[in-house]
């Protein structure tokens, strides 16, 4: 499925009524029912999960077996692990490798997350760890992660764009096109750089996605996690949207909900070991608090909404100046709308265990 029109606008519409209705009045009798859809987290703690902002690899594994157990309803995790994915399944782990080892993805998780699939029967060579750039990922440390676990690293960049015309996200936005981008050596062409296309990573070769985002802030996005993280690892031309950042309220939804992505997601998972709350990709400390959690959901949208939520909480009770574009939320009402999942945090049900 390829984007030809802004689907946030047709679904809109279609919650207030107006979709193929001429000359559409708007009537306060009218307004849409709130939702009443709400969807469940569950959340696992352990207060030695970190030491000094350090993982403790030993208690995160055990935090994962839990968390996939919890969210199956099952047993076990390597039961739970069947219950999403099959043996001829390639899964990838899309990981935010940009900020670093310590405020991004952190290794101990996703190092958690393969030994528990790879103890659930799932071969290696099946499995991927993934993010937009190689140089990211090397200077993350993932590359030689992946090569200690037996399995792959794979920048979606770097896998090449797809130019199927079914696939890819057209938006009537002109940007400019980097080397790298399908279209860079046609970019002085008419109508050049309207088409995001999708990745031969995504469209070609992971059939399962478990995406797993830190609690990061994000001055424009409010968190760099589970949305924001996927919209631009699995396209390209994504430069027309990071210099314009009132549009990330639609497109970054609206490429999540491309084929080649949202219906992949077997579940995704918040590394809410720590929460840094100012700096974006810059590690900060001093502006980090332990949570010592991990959370897992089938709702990437309720994970974000919640990531958010610790954020501006941590924030709010800290001192010093709140950042001039702090929480686009609407980016989250906006997935809600294109049915990616649950962005009110009341309509979210937390279900924590302790160890």
């Amino acid at each position: 499925m390829a984007f030809r029109r802004s689907q946030i606008a047709a679904a809109v519409l279609m919650a207030l009524g107006h979709l193929g209705t001429p000359a559409a009045v708007a009537d306060p009798e009218s307004a849409p029912v709130p939702s009443t859809t709400r969807s469940t987290v569950f959340a696992v703690q352990d207060p030695a999960a970190t030491t000094r902002f350090l993982p403790n690899p030993e208690v995160v594994r055990r935090l994962v077996d839990r968390g996939i157990a919890a969210l199956a309803g099952t047993g076990s995790a390597s039961e739970g692990w069947r219950e999403w994915i099959q043996p001829g399944d390639t899964v990838g782990f899309k990981v935010t490798s940009g900020p670093g080892e310590v405020a991004g993805t952190r290794h101990a998780v996703v190092q958690g997350l393969i030994e528990s699939l790879r103890a659930s029967g799932h071969p290696a060579d099946r499995i991927v760890i993934w993010d937009r750039r190689a140089g990211d990922l090397r200077n993350a440390g993932w590359f030689r992660l992946a090569q200690d676990l037996g399995v792959r690293c794979i920048a979606s960049d770097e896998a090449g764009w797809d130019p199927s015309p079914d696939r890819g996200y057209d938006k009537p936005v002109l940007g400019r096109l980097i080397a790298g981008d399908l279209e860079f050596l046609r970019k002085d062409e008419p109508g050049a750089g309207r088409r995001s296309h999708v990745s031969r990573l995504l469209s070609q070769e992971l059939t399962k996605i478990v995406p797993v985002a830190p609690v990061l802030n994000h001055n424009v996005a409010g968190v760099n996690g589970q949305l924001l993280g996927l919209a631009f690892a699995s396209v390209d031309n994504t430069l027309r949207f990071v210099n314009n950042p009132g549009l990330y309220a639609e497109a970054v939804p609206e490429i999540c909900a491309l084929d080649d992505v949202f219906p992949k997601i077997a579940f995704g998972v918040s590394d809410a070991l720590l929460c840094q709350y100012r700096g974006e990709d810059t590690t900060r400390l001093h502006n980090t608090l332990s949570l010592n959690e991990l959370r897992f959901s089938h709702d990437p949208v309720a994970l974000d909404a919640l990531a958010a939520a610790d954020i501006e909480q941590a924030r709010a009770a800290s001192a010093g100046p709140l950042p001039e574009n702090r929480n686009r939320l609407e980016i989250y009402t906006n997935a809600e709308l294109l049915d990616l999942g649950v962005a009110d945090i009341k309509r979210i049900d937390v279900k924590r265990s302790g160890p």
